[in-house]
């Protein structure tokens, strides 16, 4: 049986442009001892994915190497096993690829409980909830009464960090690229300030939205954001650092802010990103699925169709385009 799958071809310069890729037709092979057959049903696509093309090897996973199937995570349904831990039937999600049928040993796949949307597996149970949780109660170590800030706050990991704060008592303040998406903050997912970070009077929204000042900042996008809200850090605050979506397509990424002001008020800034935590997942999917069973967290899908979908649709992630998170439906 023949599929189409997609490589990467080229490395990006600044932007990501279709000549990078080549879409292919591939065979199915017959299966080894302990390989399963996947069709994939749903594709994620994530900002990290422009990482992951570059030739930058002292990042934290190995770029994509030319010639390979793009590297995504997705749901798949096991359709041919040889592997006595996944049945025909199964539905599993991990690192699976911009493919339509991928052969696997099974590593680092879960299998997915029945009564459970690919869409939810997407936006919550994998890496946008899990990246959340791990970021917010892992890192930041988050308390009931504390003040968030999150940038990013409408995208697929930082609308999951805003609900969990709140779902553990936390006050929440985001900021979105449009009043469309600061409306849907507060009004469906309960943020107690949402902002439009193209605001003229951004610094005076977020001094009037933390009279208290910041016990936490979940970093997702660098920019203005940024140096106002680590200039509102309370003593012995936290910044997890999980993204910088403002200089991902910018050959001269913006300057930082001074540390001065982490000497004064003793702050902890950390960056992190979720492969030196794939050991917490089965944990922390268990977590996010009390989470979800009990109301506190909503989401929202942009679902893209077919697979070469993906070769112009990933650049929404980068323009601010993507309403909720960015899939492509198989």
């Amino acid at each position: 049986m023949q599929y189409t799958a997609i490589t990467l071809v080229k490395r990006p310069k600044i932007h990501i442009t279709p000549d990078l890729f080549e879409t292919v037709t591939l065979e199915t092979p017959q299966l080894k001892d302990q390989q399963i057959l996947l069709k994939q049903t749903h594709m994620s696509l994530d900002p990290a994915m422009k990482g992951w093309m570059t030739e930058d090897r002292n990042s934290y996973i190995p770029p994509v190497e030319l010639g390979e199937i793009m590297r995504s995570s997705g749901v798949a349904e096991v359709v041919e096993s040889r592997n006595d831990k996944f049945r025909v039937g199964d539905r599993v999600v991990g690192m699976i690829g911009w493919t339509e049928y991928a052969v696997s040993a099974g590593k680092g796949l879960q299998v997915l409980p029945p009564n459970v949307s690919a869409e939810a597996v997407l936006c919550v149970l994998s890496l946008p909830g899990l990246t959340a949780y791990q970021g917010l109660m892992e890192i930041g170590k988050a308390k009931a009464g504390e003040t968030l800030v999150v940038s990013g706050a409408a995208g697929s990991v930082g609308s999951m960090v805003g609900q969990i704060a709140k779902a553990e008592g936390l006050r929440v303040i985001g900021t979105a690229g449009s009043d469309e998406k600061c409306r849907w903050l507060e009004d469906e997912l309960g943020f107690d300030k949402a902002i439009n970070y193209k605001s003229d009077d951004l610094a005076e929204q977020l001094r009037a939205a933390t009279p208290d000042g910041v016990d936490l900042y979940f970093e997702n996008t660098g920019g203005p954001v940024q140096h106002i809200t680590y200039g509102r850090m309370n003593a012995h605050g936290r910044i997890i650092v999980c993204g910088m979506i403002a200089d991902y397509n910018t050959d001269k990424p913006s300057p930082g802010p001074n540390w001065i002001n982490m000497i004064r008020r003793r702050l902890t800034i950390q960056g992190f990103a979720m492969p030196d935590h794939w050991d917490n997942v089965p944990a922390m999917m268990e977590k996010l699925s009390v989470y979800l069973m009990d109301g506190k967290i909503k989401y929202r899908a942009h679902k893209l169709n077919g697979l070469e979908s993906a070769i112009e649709g990933i650049n929404l992630l980068f323009t601010g385009g993507n309403t909720g998170k960015l899939m492509v439906e198989l």
